[in-house]
């Protein structure tokens, strides 16, 4: 069964020492116990915005370029279903070079990969690396969700599903976090059924006329 959690979201530009932590918690194929990362999420007027930080003894960063798979080295992503009965979702993930992975689809078996020409002036990536690991700050404008979900309007609060991940595959060893539990099989993280539950704030958002 899904484990239904909340997240508390904020309006304007947030303090990130004042939104609380999302701990990934549930950990997969015999992670580390070193391997730590913690989640942030809130809204503006016009995206959302995401704050994630990993702690762990080494930070692989390999992959670059726009066609790099950041999943092979240490990664964060956030999976986001923004529209109710939509079976759809939106999939996001960045190294700390930030080499980006950007998808949607119901599932691996019809995921398709988007390249944005200017993914950089999309989402504002931010990485910061440090003695413990490393950060990742950046936005999901409202405008680029209804290119894809055109019936998503943030204005009208109500909820939307998703989930926090960390991997990276080709450490020594590997290690597999997730916020919300995966359950069932085969593991992957591309199980929408076992995304969380977030709440948007009604007064979140632009309207959806523009």
């Amino acid at each position: 069964m899904t484990n239904v959690h909340f997240a508390t979201f904020c309006a304007g530009v947030p303090v990130w020492s004042e939104v609380p932590a999302l701990k990934l918690r549930n950990r997969y194929l015999n992670t580390a116990d070193d391997v730590n990362v913690w989640c942030q999420i809130c809204c503006t007027d016009t995206a959302l915005l995401i704050h994630q930080t990993m702690e762990v003894p080494t930070v692989r960063a390999e992959e670059k370029g726009s066609l790099g798979m950041p999943c092979e080295d240490s990664c964060m992503e956030f999976f986001l279903s923004p529209v109710p009965g939509d079976p759809r979702y939106i999939n996001i993930e960045f190294n700390v070079n930030k080499c980006m992975y950007l998808g949607v689809g119901t599932g691996l078996q019809d995921l398709l990969r988007i390249v944005p020409d200017q993914e950089k002036d999309i989402f504002s990536p931010v990485t910061v690396q440090n003695e413990k690991g490393w950060e990742l700050f950046y936005q999901i404008p409202y405008t680029f969700i209804r290119c894809l979900f055109p019936n998503f309007d943030p204005s009208a609060g109500g909820e939307i599903r998703a989930n926090f991940y960390a991997c990276s595959d080709l450490t020594n060893p590997a290690y597999y976090l997730s916020w919300s539990p995966i359950v069932g099989e085969p593991f992957t993280f591309h199980r929408r059924e076992c995304f969380g539950t977030m709440i948007l704030p009604k007064t979140a958002g632009e309207s959806n006329n523009d």
